[in-house]
């Protein structure tokens, strides 16, 4: 079987750049090892969450998926309050003084997932799904990758796109360095009712042992991350549901009142990765396969949807060039997107060690950083002008 792009994936970033190509002039591929996610038939809801961009919302919109999302279930943040870990210092953020309608958009992993795919399997002109499957092998020739299934399907494929998360099999098999370190941190994830509202407000609190955030569900729920050390985070999943409620309230300073337990906590471990290079002849990664970054800027799967959409721009602009998975066409994608992974890269990761350490004098500074930062309204705002697109 002959494709231009067979992308190994189908996660949010894979399968999204898959819809994005439905209306090409490419024969597509998507191989998923997993069957998707459905909806339960209760009204439950799902502890993990992603806080989505006005940019890869847009990107959603213009290829049908963002429509299809249930409205009563996603939230549009507003404005965003940061404290240090002195209790007084703070930044505040504001989608008015940005001139935009909002600043993010929090919406359920199953809700995403499950459109996508909607859309993707309406999209049957020029894409061909393999799931559940799994990939055996690759060989490389000139003109084209070789792309073996562990149940002897052999496809052929002029690029290979790894979106595979992670621990990319994609990666490993290209030989792509790595340099990854674990944070020692674990992401514990919950949803809360709150005895008050939370007005469209995104919390955050830098804690000298972790990050924790509060992001508004509909009604009065909120959504947690708690980004806390090992020791910590196994405590905080031990807990009784009211201990945690409690402990939660009094993290956040009691700022959205008293605490029930919506759904279970969830743990995550939380890594840094950074590849050495995106690209190689017919093989290009995005997503979680291209870069890991902590979860404190809450722009991991936004970084994922900017590599869909650069690698969509380039290859819908390759104009004469023919070959998809041209080395030098697959460059242009990697110059194009490395700046934007460095930056964040560098920013989260920097955040994470300068407020993971008990030196006093750090500790004055950044707070003081804060301070100084909120009261400089030109600086606050390009901050936050990245985080939009």
């Amino acid at each position: 079987m002959k494709f231009d792009i067979v992308i190994i994936g189908g996660g949010l970033v894979g399968a999204s750049l898959a819809v994005a190509l439905k209306d090409s002039d490419l024969k597509i591929a998507l191989i998923e090892s997993h069957l998707p996610l459905t909806l339960p038939a209760d009204a439950s809801w799902d502890s993990r969450i992603y806080a989505i961009s006005p940019g890869s919302a847009a990107f959603l919109q213009d290829y049908g998926v963002w429509q299809m999302l249930d409205k009563a279930r996603i939230t549009p943040v507003h404005d965003m309050a940061v404290f240090g870990d002195d209790n007084a210092a703070r930044l505040d953020f504001s989608a008015y003084d940005l001139g935009v309608s909002e600043l993010a958009y929090i919406v359920e992993n199953r809700q995403l997932q499950i459109n996508v795919w909607n859309a993707l399997t309406a999209a049957n002109k020029n894409i061909k799904i393999f799931c559940p499957a799994q990939c055996a092998s690759f060989t490389w020739h000139e003109s084209h990758i070789d792309v073996q299934l562990t149940d002897g399907s052999l496809l052929q494929s002029a690029l290979v796109v790894g979106a595979d998360g992670a621990n990319s099999w994609v990666r490993k098999q290209a030989g792509i360095e790595v340099a990854r370190h674990a944070y020692q941190q674990v992401g514990v994830v919950a949803n809360f009712s709150t005895e008050l509202t939370h007005h469209n407000v995104a919390y955050q609190w830098f804690m000298r042992d972790g990050v924790l955030a509060l992001l508004p569900m509909p009604g009065k729920q909120v959504s947690m991350v708690w980004s806390a050390n090992d020791e910590k985070a196994n405590q905080l999943q031990q807990l009784s549901d009211a201990a945690l409620c409690q402990q939660v309230a009094e993290a956040s300073c009691y700022t959205l009142g008293k605490m029930q337990l919506v759904t279970p906590p969830a743990g995550f471990p939380l890594n840094f990765v950074h590849v050495k290079s995106l690209v190689k002849p017919r093989l290009v990664l995005i997503g979680d396969a291209a870069h890991g970054i902590h979860p404190l800027a809450g722009q991991g799967v936004n970084l994922g949807m900017r590599d869909t959409r650069q690698l969509v721009a380039t290859l819908t602009a390759r104009e004469l060039q023919t070959d998809c998975g041209d080395y030098m066409l697959l460059r242009r994608f990697e110059r194009a997107r490395k700046e934007d992974i460095l930056a964040m890269e560098l920013v989260t990761d920097g955040l994470q060690k300068l407020f993971n350490n008990n030196n006093p004098t750090l500790s004055r500074l950044r707070n003081l950083g804060f301070e100084i930062t909120n009261h400089l309204p030109l600086l606050k705002n390009r901050l936050m002008q990245h985080a939009l697109i």
